[in-house]
């Protein structure tokens, strides 16, 4: 169930984002896909608090294993627990129209959110919940105010207060978080876990991206070299010219 949660949280995001973002600082997601381990751990976290709901379609479970270093038994036994094979995608079970029926609407495919979005839009969000008793799941997200989603990261994180100070024009203005409960991980480690899940997915959003900056450097210094030569080459043809 903590699967299907958390992607419907990232579901109702998508509806007002380019709202929210206006409205709501970002913090820096800070993530890095050159970290293999990150992309292990927040592949772990993917399938098993997202993948209930949304699917990453254009993902293949064996270029994962590749780029995450995997073997394919650690892949099976870590990250296919549906009977997948390792040539599928990362789809799920779910008929859109049922998905349809009992959300509302159709969770949306993961594979590009991050490029939609944007990973700081995703760090906040996922570590921007607050209790709100007038809302029907009880929780409110300052990145998306009036989320229907419940906050299915909670056990990690806590619950936590938002602080509004009265504004100029009688708006309320935010003013922070307070802890009312405490979660299982500290704040630094929940970071960490949000850190992670948003680094898979802007990993997943172009699985060529390390391959494109690594040969990005290379082309750079290819270009460095022979620009040099070319200085030398020239200096040593035109010596005796006046």
């Amino acid at each position: 169930m903590r699967a299907a949660f958390v992607a419907l949280v990232l579901a109702s995001a998508l509806g007002s984002a380019a709202v929210a973002q206006e409205e709501a600082k970002l913090e820096s997601a800070q993530n890095n896909i050159a970290d293999t381990a990150s992309l292990q751990r927040g592949a772990k976290y993917f399938v098993n608090y997202c993948l209930g709901c949304h699917s990453a379609k254009y993902v293949r479970y064996n270029r994962l294993a590749k780029d995450l270093q995997l073997t394919e038994q650690q892949l099976i036994d870590n990250l296919m627990f549906t009977g997948e094979r390792p040539f599928d995608t990362m789809a799920i079970a779910a008929r859109p129209e049922d998905q349809a029926r009992w959300f509302a609407k159709q969770p949306p495919d993961l594979s590009l959110i991050a490029r939609s979005r944007g990973t700081d839009y995703l760090y906040t969000f996922l570590r921007s919940f607050y209790a709100d008793p007038s809302r029907p799941t009880g929780v409110n997200n300052i990145v998306l105010p009036g989320t229907a989603m419940p906050h299915v990261l909670w056990e990690l994180q806590g619950v936590q207060r938002a602080k509004f100070e009265q504004g100029e024009g009688g708006l309320e203005e935010f003013k922070g978080f307070e802890s009312i409960r405490s979660g299982a991980l500290p704040p630094e480690e929940y970071n960490e876990v949000v850190r992670d899940i948003v680094n898979f997915l802007d990993y997943i959003g172009e699985p060529v991206q390390r391959d494109r900056q690594a040969l990005g450097i290379r082309v750079i210094a290819f270009l460095l070299v022979f620009w040099l030569i070319a200085y030398l080459l020239k200096k040593e043809i035109w010596k005796d010219v006046h």
